[in-house]
């Protein structure tokens, strides 16, 4: 289960909407307590994929240690990516589950050309298969 505060979600919106008709990505951060999971914070990277990035997304090396060393230097836990789908249903492709960590949550924003969205967050289960994870509002994470 996963906590998510208004203002990360925003930001996470915010950032698809400003990428579309590509689609975005990232990484957030929090901690995991009991086996949900507070995001705290957020770092967006550059959609890497060479070619169309409007199906596609690709994290480079280089962000992924860089997403790495944010967790370290700010005291957190690296939970998991978020990635938008353009004009498209916020559920995992087969690339999405192929290119999947078994520890990460995965955050899924459709975002559509008349401002319509939906973000869902998904985690793969021991058969490596991605199972639907809640997500709540929580508007004030300690």
């Amino acid at each position: 289960m996963l906590y998510l505060d208004p203002h990360i979600r925003q930001l996470m919106l915010e950032d698809a909407m400003q990428a579309f008709p590509d689609e975005c990505c990232g990484f957030f951060y929090g901690e995991e307590i009991n086996d949900k999971r507070y995001i705290k914070s957020m770092l967006i990277v550059e959609n890497a994929q060479i070619g169309d990035k409007r199906r596609r997304f690709e994290i480079s090396p280089k962000d992924y240690l860089r997403a790495e060393e944010y967790a370290e230097e700010q005291g957190l836990q690296l939970l998991g990516v978020y990635h938008s789908h353009p004009n498209s249903p916020a559920f995992p492709s087969e690339q999405d589950r192929q290119a999947a960590q078994p520890f990460f949550s995965y955050i899924i924003m459709s975002i559509y050309e008349r401002g319509r969205n939906n973000l869902l967050s998904w985690r793969l289960n021991d058969q490596f298969q991605f199972e639907s994870e809640e997500v709540l509002e929580a508007s004030a994470i300690a």
